[in-house]
Protein backbone atom coordinates (compact mmCIF):
# COMPACT_ATOMS: atom_id res chain seq x y z
CA UNK A 1 0.00 0.00 0.00
CA UNK A 2 1.74 3.50 -0.71
CA UNK A 3 2.14 6.04 1.71
CA UNK A 4 0.23 9.22 2.31
CA UNK A 5 2.85 11.87 3.54
CA UNK A 6 1.82 15.29 5.39
CA UNK A 7 4.15 18.37 5.68
CA UNK A 8 4.16 21.03 8.06
CA UNK A 9 4.54 22.59 11.43
CA UNK A 10 3.32 20.75 14.50
CA UNK A 11 3.19 23.15 17.43
CA UNK A 12 3.24 22.56 21.26
CA UNK A 13 -0.25 23.05 22.53
CA UNK A 14 -1.11 24.87 26.28
CA UNK A 15 -4.64 24.95 27.05
CA UNK A 16 -5.84 26.44 30.47
CA UNK A 17 -8.53 24.03 32.05
CA UNK A 18 -11.79 23.53 29.99
CA UNK A 19 -13.53 27.22 30.23
CA UNK A 20 -10.81 29.03 31.89
CA UNK A 21 -9.43 32.22 30.83
CA UNK A 22 -5.64 32.50 29.82
CA UNK A 23 -5.69 35.59 32.26
CA UNK A 24 -7.36 33.71 34.68
CA UNK A 25 -5.68 30.27 35.02
CA UNK A 26 -2.30 28.96 36.89
CA UNK A 27 -1.77 25.36 34.63
CA UNK A 28 -1.73 24.67 31.26
CA UNK A 29 -2.44 21.25 29.90
CA UNK A 30 0.14 20.22 27.26
CA UNK A 31 -0.43 18.47 24.03
CA UNK A 32 0.41 19.38 20.61
CA UNK A 33 -1.37 19.68 17.16
CA UNK A 34 -1.12 21.78 14.08
CA UNK A 35 -2.68 21.02 10.99
CA UNK A 36 -1.03 18.54 9.02
CA UNK A 37 0.37 16.57 11.69
CA UNK A 38 -3.66 16.17 12.78
CA UNK A 39 -4.81 14.49 9.35
CA UNK A 40 -1.23 12.11 9.85
CA UNK A 41 -3.04 10.96 12.98
CA UNK A 42 -6.21 10.49 11.34
CA UNK A 43 -4.91 8.45 8.83
CA UNK A 44 -2.85 6.45 11.04
CA UNK A 45 -6.10 5.62 13.56
CA UNK A 46 -8.15 4.46 10.86
CA UNK A 47 -5.50 2.24 9.64
CA UNK A 48 -3.36 3.91 6.66
CA UNK A 49 0.51 4.16 6.49
CA UNK A 50 1.21 7.58 6.41
CA UNK A 51 4.24 9.60 7.43
CA UNK A 52 4.46 13.17 8.89
CA UNK A 53 7.58 15.71 7.65
CA UNK A 54 8.56 18.52 9.49
CA UNK A 55 12.11 20.41 11.01
CA UNK A 56 11.91 20.49 14.93
CA UNK A 57 15.03 21.60 17.05
CA UNK A 58 17.08 19.74 19.25
CA UNK A 59 15.62 19.20 22.87
CA UNK A 60 13.68 17.48 24.96
CA UNK A 61 10.31 18.91 24.01
CA UNK A 62 10.44 17.88 20.68
CA UNK A 63 11.27 14.31 21.22
CA UNK A 64 8.05 14.86 23.49
CA UNK A 65 6.24 16.12 20.29
CA UNK A 66 8.11 13.06 18.18
CA UNK A 67 7.25 10.07 20.51
CA UNK A 68 3.83 11.20 20.93
CA UNK A 69 3.47 11.02 17.27
CA UNK A 70 4.99 7.63 17.64
CA UNK A 71 2.86 6.53 20.07
CA UNK A 72 0.13 7.25 17.59
CA UNK A 73 1.28 5.10 14.70
CA UNK A 74 2.74 7.98 12.74
CA UNK A 75 5.90 7.62 10.89
CA UNK A 76 8.18 10.18 11.99
CA UNK A 77 11.49 9.07 10.29
CA UNK A 78 11.75 11.71 8.06
CA UNK A 79 11.43 14.56 10.41
CA UNK A 80 14.70 17.04 10.31
CA UNK A 81 16.50 18.32 13.43
CA UNK A 82 17.58 22.17 13.64
CA UNK A 83 16.37 25.44 14.39
CA UNK A 84 16.53 26.57 17.94
CA UNK A 85 12.28 26.45 18.98
CA UNK A 86 9.06 24.16 18.66
CA UNK A 87 6.36 26.68 17.91
CA UNK A 88 3.63 27.28 20.84
CA UNK A 89 -0.17 28.34 20.72
CA UNK A 90 -2.27 28.77 23.37
CA UNK A 91 -6.22 27.77 23.18
CA UNK A 92 -8.28 29.49 25.17
CA UNK A 93 -12.07 27.30 25.23
CA UNK A 94 -14.63 29.52 24.58
CA UNK A 95 -18.46 28.57 25.75
CA UNK A 96 -21.96 30.00 24.57
CA UNK A 97 -21.69 33.07 23.07
CA UNK A 98 -17.92 33.67 23.98
CA UNK A 99 -15.53 32.25 21.64
CA UNK A 100 -12.63 30.36 21.72
CA UNK A 101 -9.13 32.49 21.34
CA UNK A 102 -5.97 31.56 20.00
CA UNK A 103 -2.48 33.26 20.69
CA UNK A 104 0.39 32.13 18.56
CA UNK A 105 4.25 32.01 19.99
CA UNK A 106 5.49 30.79 16.74
CA UNK A 107 7.91 33.19 15.26
CA UNK A 108 11.16 31.67 13.93
CA UNK A 109 10.37 28.38 14.91
CA UNK A 110 12.40 25.42 13.12
CA UNK A 111 9.74 25.21 10.38
CA UNK A 112 9.93 28.46 9.57
CA UNK A 113 13.80 29.03 9.49
CA UNK A 114 14.23 25.73 7.14
CA UNK A 115 15.76 26.51 3.90
CA UNK A 116 14.93 24.46 0.62
CA UNK A 117 16.98 21.53 -0.20
CA UNK A 118 16.63 20.36 3.72
CA UNK A 119 14.02 17.65 2.84
CA UNK A 120 15.20 15.37 0.15
CA UNK A 121 12.04 15.17 -1.65
CA UNK A 122 12.53 11.71 -3.59
CA UNK A 123 13.72 9.75 -0.29
CA UNK A 124 9.93 10.28 0.91
CA UNK A 125 8.09 10.49 -1.97
CA UNK A 126 10.04 7.14 -3.08
CA UNK A 127 7.21 5.11 -1.39
CA UNK A 128 4.27 7.27 -1.31
CA UNK A 129 0.95 7.95 -3.55
CA UNK A 130 -0.44 10.77 -1.57
CA UNK A 131 1.05 14.10 -0.29
CA UNK A 132 -0.87 16.70 1.43
CA UNK A 133 -0.21 20.33 2.76
CA UNK A 134 -2.08 23.01 3.81
CA UNK A 135 -2.17 27.01 3.43
CA UNK A 136 -0.59 27.35 6.30
CA UNK A 137 2.56 26.54 6.05
CA UNK A 138 3.57 28.85 3.19
CA UNK A 139 2.00 31.60 5.51
CA UNK A 140 4.37 30.80 8.37
CA UNK A 141 7.47 32.49 6.55
CA UNK A 142 9.15 33.14 2.83
CA UNK A 143 11.43 30.26 3.01
CA UNK A 144 8.57 28.23 4.63
CA UNK A 145 6.43 29.19 1.59
CA UNK A 146 9.74 27.99 -0.85
CA UNK A 147 9.87 24.90 1.19
CA UNK A 148 6.12 23.87 0.27
CA UNK A 149 5.93 24.96 -3.05
CA UNK A 150 9.49 22.41 -3.51
CA UNK A 151 7.91 19.80 -1.87
CA UNK A 152 3.88 20.31 -3.79
CA UNK A 153 6.73 20.88 -7.44
CA UNK A 154 8.45 16.90 -6.53
CA UNK A 155 5.10 15.48 -5.34
CA UNK A 156 3.39 16.43 -8.92
CA UNK A 157 7.12 15.32 -10.90
CA UNK A 158 6.77 12.08 -9.52
CA UNK A 159 3.23 11.36 -9.88
CA UNK A 160 1.62 11.65 -6.64
CA UNK A 161 -1.90 12.77 -5.75
CA UNK A 162 -1.71 15.84 -3.94
CA UNK A 163 -4.17 17.93 -2.03
CA UNK A 164 -4.06 21.18 -0.19
CA UNK A 165 -6.36 22.20 2.81
CA UNK A 166 -6.64 25.96 2.02
CA UNK A 167 -6.68 26.88 5.81
CA UNK A 168 -6.25 30.68 5.97
CA UNK A 169 -4.89 32.56 9.15
CA UNK A 170 -5.17 35.78 8.56
CA UNK A 171 -2.59 36.30 12.26
CA UNK A 172 0.30 34.11 9.84
CA UNK A 173 0.61 36.06 7.04
CA UNK A 174 3.02 38.40 7.99
CA UNK A 175 5.87 38.44 5.89
CA UNK A 176 5.45 40.73 3.21
CA UNK A 177 2.99 38.77 0.69
CA UNK A 178 -0.37 37.94 0.72
CA UNK A 179 -2.57 34.67 0.69
CA UNK A 180 -3.51 35.64 -2.83
CA UNK A 181 0.19 36.30 -4.00
CA UNK A 182 1.16 32.86 -3.11
CA UNK A 183 -0.78 30.53 -2.90
CA UNK A 184 -2.15 30.54 -6.87
CA UNK A 185 1.23 28.88 -7.85
CA UNK A 186 0.62 26.18 -5.12
CA UNK A 187 -2.91 25.57 -5.32
CA UNK A 188 -2.41 25.09 -9.28
CA UNK A 189 -0.33 21.37 -8.73
CA UNK A 190 -2.88 20.04 -7.00
CA UNK A 191 -5.49 17.47 -7.79
CA UNK A 192 -8.25 18.10 -4.42
CA UNK A 193 -8.51 21.51 -2.80
CA UNK A 194 -10.47 21.53 0.79
CA UNK A 195 -11.64 24.57 2.33
CA UNK A 196 -14.34 25.46 5.30
CA UNK A 197 -16.71 28.25 4.38
CA UNK A 198 -14.73 31.15 4.21
CA UNK A 199 -11.61 30.06 2.87
CA UNK A 200 -12.13 30.35 -0.75
CA UNK A 201 -13.34 34.08 -0.34
CA UNK A 202 -9.86 35.00 1.80
CA UNK A 203 -7.58 33.45 -0.32
CA UNK A 204 -8.93 33.99 -3.89
CA UNK A 205 -11.61 36.29 -2.88
CA UNK A 206 -14.35 33.82 -4.10
CA UNK A 207 -17.81 34.05 -2.12
CA UNK A 208 -20.65 31.89 -2.05
CA UNK A 209 -23.62 34.21 -2.75
CA UNK A 210 -26.25 34.13 0.14
CA UNK A 211 -24.10 32.63 2.46
CA UNK A 212 -24.42 33.91 6.33
CA UNK A 213 -21.89 31.44 8.50
CA UNK A 214 -22.21 33.98 11.32
CA UNK A 215 -25.90 33.44 11.00
CA UNK A 216 -25.42 29.92 10.76
CA UNK A 217 -26.83 29.69 7.54
CA UNK A 218 -24.93 27.48 5.07
CA UNK A 219 -26.31 25.50 2.40
CA UNK A 220 -24.45 23.57 0.46
CA UNK A 221 -26.08 25.05 -3.17
CA UNK A 222 -24.33 28.45 -2.45
CA UNK A 223 -20.81 26.74 -2.64
CA UNK A 224 -21.44 24.95 -5.92
CA UNK A 225 -20.56 28.37 -7.22
CA UNK A 226 -17.26 28.66 -5.42
CA UNK A 227 -16.36 24.95 -6.41
CA UNK A 228 -17.32 25.88 -10.17
CA UNK A 229 -14.90 28.84 -10.07
CA UNK A 230 -11.73 27.24 -8.48
CA UNK A 231 -12.17 25.08 -10.86
CA UNK A 232 -12.62 27.47 -13.68
CA UNK A 233 -9.00 29.36 -12.24
CA UNK A 234 -7.22 26.04 -11.23
CA UNK A 235 -8.08 23.47 -14.06
CA UNK A 236 -6.43 21.01 -12.41
CA UNK A 237 -8.28 20.52 -9.74
CA UNK A 238 -10.84 17.67 -10.23
CA UNK A 239 -11.99 16.99 -6.98
CA UNK A 240 -12.78 19.90 -4.54
CA UNK A 241 -14.30 19.97 -0.57
CA UNK A 242 -16.05 22.31 1.90
CA UNK A 243 -17.04 21.85 5.18
CA UNK A 244 -19.65 23.78 6.25
CA UNK A 245 -20.10 25.14 9.56
CA UNK A 246 -22.96 27.00 11.22
CA UNK A 247 -22.14 28.62 14.29
CA UNK A 248 -24.87 29.01 16.33
CA UNK A 249 -22.67 29.59 19.66
CA UNK A 250 -19.31 28.45 20.60
CA UNK A 251 -21.15 25.83 22.07
CA UNK A 252 -23.25 24.73 19.63
CA UNK A 253 -22.61 24.51 15.82
CA UNK A 254 -24.18 22.22 12.54
CA UNK A 255 -21.91 20.65 10.83
CA UNK A 256 -21.75 19.02 7.14
CA UNK A 257 -20.07 18.72 4.17
CA UNK A 258 -19.93 19.19 0.13
CA UNK A 259 -18.14 17.30 -2.05
CA UNK A 260 -17.20 18.63 -5.61
CA UNK A 261 -16.13 15.53 -8.20
CA UNK A 262 -15.81 16.75 -12.11
CA UNK A 263 -19.04 18.23 -11.67
CA UNK A 264 -21.13 15.96 -9.54
CA UNK A 265 -21.99 17.27 -6.62
CA UNK A 266 -22.23 15.65 -2.95
CA UNK A 267 -23.75 16.53 0.10
CA UNK A 268 -23.74 15.25 3.32
CA UNK A 269 -26.09 14.88 6.36
CA UNK A 270 -26.30 17.77 8.64
CA UNK A 271 -25.13 17.14 12.60
CA UNK A 272 -26.48 19.14 15.11
CA UNK A 273 -23.57 19.63 17.79
CA UNK A 274 -25.18 21.09 20.89
CA UNK A 275 -22.46 20.55 23.35
CA UNK A 276 -18.75 21.02 22.12
CA UNK A 277 -16.01 19.67 23.90
CA UNK A 278 -13.29 21.39 21.25
CA UNK A 279 -13.75 21.84 18.08
CA UNK A 280 -9.88 22.59 16.91
CA UNK A 281 -8.94 20.54 14.45
CA UNK A 282 -12.57 19.81 13.18
CA UNK A 283 -11.51 20.73 9.66
CA UNK A 284 -8.23 18.81 9.90
CA UNK A 285 -10.39 15.45 11.16
CA UNK A 286 -12.80 15.91 8.10
CA UNK A 287 -9.51 15.96 5.63
CA UNK A 288 -8.14 12.99 7.09
CA UNK A 289 -11.70 11.61 6.90
CA UNK A 290 -12.21 12.29 3.02
CA UNK A 291 -8.89 10.99 1.98
CA UNK A 292 -9.09 8.04 3.98
CA UNK A 293 -13.00 7.51 2.15
CA UNK A 294 -11.47 8.17 -1.13
CA UNK A 295 -8.86 5.33 -0.46
CA UNK A 296 -11.81 2.92 0.95
CA UNK A 297 -15.00 3.68 -0.75
CA UNK A 298 -15.63 3.26 -4.19
CA UNK A 299 -18.92 5.53 -3.75
CA UNK A 300 -17.98 9.29 -3.35
CA UNK A 301 -21.08 9.66 -1.67
CA UNK A 302 -19.60 7.19 1.26
CA UNK A 303 -16.75 8.89 1.20
CA UNK A 304 -17.99 12.29 2.35
CA UNK A 305 -20.31 10.76 4.55
CA UNK A 306 -17.42 9.19 6.45
CA UNK A 307 -15.17 12.66 6.75
CA UNK A 308 -18.54 14.56 8.01
CA UNK A 309 -19.19 11.68 10.55
CA UNK A 310 -15.59 11.30 11.59
CA UNK A 311 -14.96 15.29 11.95
CA UNK A 312 -19.02 15.35 13.80
CA UNK A 313 -17.28 12.56 16.41
CA UNK A 314 -14.36 15.22 16.68
CA UNK A 315 -16.08 17.67 18.16
CA UNK A 316 -16.40 15.68 21.39
CA UNK A 317 -12.75 15.04 21.40
CA UNK A 318 -10.09 16.83 23.72
CA UNK A 319 -6.94 17.79 21.77
CA UNK A 320 -6.01 18.76 18.30
CA UNK A 321 -6.39 15.13 17.15
CA UNK A 322 -9.16 12.61 16.27
CA UNK A 323 -8.81 9.71 18.59
CA UNK A 324 -11.74 7.57 16.82
CA UNK A 325 -12.08 4.33 15.57
CA UNK A 326 -13.41 3.42 11.55
CA UNK A 327 -15.84 1.39 13.48
CA UNK A 328 -16.88 4.62 15.53
CA UNK A 329 -17.48 6.87 12.54
CA UNK A 330 -18.97 4.11 10.45
CA UNK A 331 -21.75 3.64 13.24
CA UNK A 332 -22.71 7.11 13.04
CA UNK A 333 -22.88 6.75 9.89
CA UNK A 334 -25.19 4.46 9.96
CA UNK A 335 -27.58 6.44 11.93
CA UNK A 336 -26.51 5.57 15.95
CA UNK A 337 -25.92 9.03 17.25
CA UNK A 338 -27.14 7.61 20.48
CA UNK A 339 -24.11 8.11 22.17
CA UNK A 340 -25.75 5.32 24.80
CA UNK A 341 -22.63 3.41 26.58
CA UNK A 342 -21.17 0.50 24.82
CA UNK A 343 -20.12 -2.64 27.01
Amino acid sequence: MKTFVTFGEIMLRLSPPPFYRIVHTRSFDVTFGGAEANVAVSLAQFGLPVQFVTRLPKNDIADLCVNSLRALGVGTQHIVRGGDRIGIYYLEFGAAQRGSKVIYDRANSAIATMKPGTIDWKHVFADAGWFHWTGITPAISESAAQCCLEAVQAAREMGLTVSADLNYRANLWKWGKKASEVMPELVALCDLAVGNEEDAEMVFGIKAPDADVKAGKVSADAYIYVCEQLNTRFPNLKQIAITLRGSISASHNTWSGMFWDNGAVYTAPTYDIEHIVDRVGGGDSFVGGLLYGLHTYPDKQQALNFAVAASCLKHSIMGDFNMVTVAEVEKLMKGDASGRVSR
